[in-house]
């Protein structure tokens, strides 16, 4: 069936994502779990969606308990003595999108097992419904933002930072400025009013849409500028001279401060992170948070993250927390500005591109790349995502895409020189095979 993606299920409202589909679903869950903590984020689908959803929940005699707008991050730490929790949003994606993620009390979102069985239970249809007296109830959650705040705060010290904080609009307009202020931060707000059609900005906190961030931070000469996305699952930062830091700069900032044992990172994580830990075990899952999250609680990791701005503490919790890591981060500045704090860290040559192929074509040429790659001399071969070939002084990845009819190729180097020569033969390599 196919409705899952690596963060729940996502789409186009009124096409891919319809109340219909939210119908099922509310009532795949009602039929395998007890109850339900259920939030939305401020896009202007979200409360229909979610009404669609927690009356196909209460149909099957499931209670369900309404956080209100909240953050995701939020949202899985209210569930925490629930069965699962259910969030409405499609997080850094743009306003015409939306769709939901499901999680899990330990902060997990669900595994693949989980997964499977949700489809399997909309694809075989025919839920069963109570009689009026056994219809669930529903009931406010009063304390999931006070609740996730102060968890934060016992985990965090208190700081004078002066900090612009850019929600974006988003769900961490309720929650993520508060936190900061109250850890005794000098907090600047910037787009903290809750929108749906985000017009301030892009949902995404990518460097294109961080303009008026870095204008604020040099302006008001603040120590810090603080982004997120549209349900506040990744944190992405602004250094006091007004540059952007993102995730695959702050990853190695964390697994610095964080890491004494183990770290976890999806397959197209850094080689500087086995440089800087070399104490350390660097455990790379697939592409995805769900999969960074399992392999933390299975190897009892001590962080983990990806480059796209997402962070998982598992100290505090195992979901990723954009409004934690922001705590965290103001911690690091309070001791050293970020940009001294990034620019102690190495970064090397990274390549990136994409070869476009014909859609019909796919298994053909995946088998192709898995003939060819499984061949070819390297150190070792980690094909948990795609193929990722390592060499004494440097790697390349080669990844189809999960979204688009494209095979994706990063390769990194110590030296400049050497990063080109591998990225060059791999991309020969690769176009070749799509000829």
């Amino acid at each position: 069936m196919g409705l899952f993606g690596t963060s729940g299920i996502r789409g186009r409202v009124g096409q891919e994502i319809t109340i219909e589909l939210f119908r099922d679903v509310g009532r795949a869950i009602g039929a395998e779990y007890e109850d339900c903590v259920v939030g939305h984020d401020p896009r202007t689908s979200s409360e229909m969606l979610e009404s669609a959803f927690v009356s196909a929940l209460l149909s099957t005699g499931r209670d369900c308990f309404l956080a209100g707008m909240v953050s995701t991050p939020t949202l899985a730490w209210a569930g925490r003595n629930h069965a699962c929790g259910a969030m409405i949003t499609a997080s850094h994606n743009p306003p015409e999108y939306n769709g939901v993620k499901l999680w899990n009390p330990n902060g997990l979102s669900f595994v693949s097992d989980q997964r499977a069985r949700i489809e399997e239970r909309i694809e075989r249809g025919g839920f069963a419904k109570v009689t009026w007296g056994k219809v669930g109830r529903t009931e406010a959650l009063e304390n999931a933002i006070p609740g996730h705040i102060d968890s934060i705060l016992n985990h965090v010290a208190e700081s004078t930072v002066r900090v612009v904080v850019d929600c974006g609009g988003g769900a961490t307009s309720e929650i993520s400025p508060r936190v900061l202020e109250r850890m005794g931060c000098e907090v600047i707000r910037l787009n903290c009013k809750p929108d749906g059609r985000f017009r301030s900005r892009g949902s995404e906190p990518v460097e294109k849409n961080l303009a008026a961030l870095k204008e604020a931070v040099r302006s008001k000469n603040a120590d810090l500028g603080i982004a997120h996305d549209g349900d506040g699952d990744r944190m992405v930062a602004i250094d006091e001279k007004g540059n952007y830091a993102g995730g695959d700069a702050l990853l190695p900032a964390f697994a610095k401060e964080e890491v004494k044992s183990s770290l976890v990172v999806p397959i197209n994580g850094s080689m500087v992170l086995d440089d800087i830990l070399p104490g350390a075990k660097v455990w790379r899952t697939r592409v995805g948070d769900v999969f960074v999250g399992e392999e933390i609680e299975k190897r009892d990791a001590d962080f983990g993250g990806e480059p796209s701005g997402t962070w998982i503490f598992p100290r505090h919790f195992l979901c990723p927390d954009g409004v934690f890591a922001a705590a965290k981060l103001v911690n690091l500045v309070a001791r050293r500005p970020l940009s001294e704090l990034v620019g102690s860290i190495p970064r090397y040559p990274l390549i990136e591109e994409s070869v476009s192929f014909e859609p019909s074509r796919k298994r053909e040429i995946l088998s192709k790349l898995k003939e060819e790659l499984e061949g070819a001399e390297c150190a070792s071969l980690n094909t948990i995502d795609g193929w990722r070939l390592e060499f004494e002084d440097g790697w390349v990845l080669v990844r189809p895409s999960g979204t688009e009819p494209k095979i994706r190729i990063t390769a990194e180097a110590r030296e400049e020189d050497r990063a080109k020569e591998i990225y060059s033969s791999m991309i020969s390599l690769v176009r070749e095979v799509i000829a």
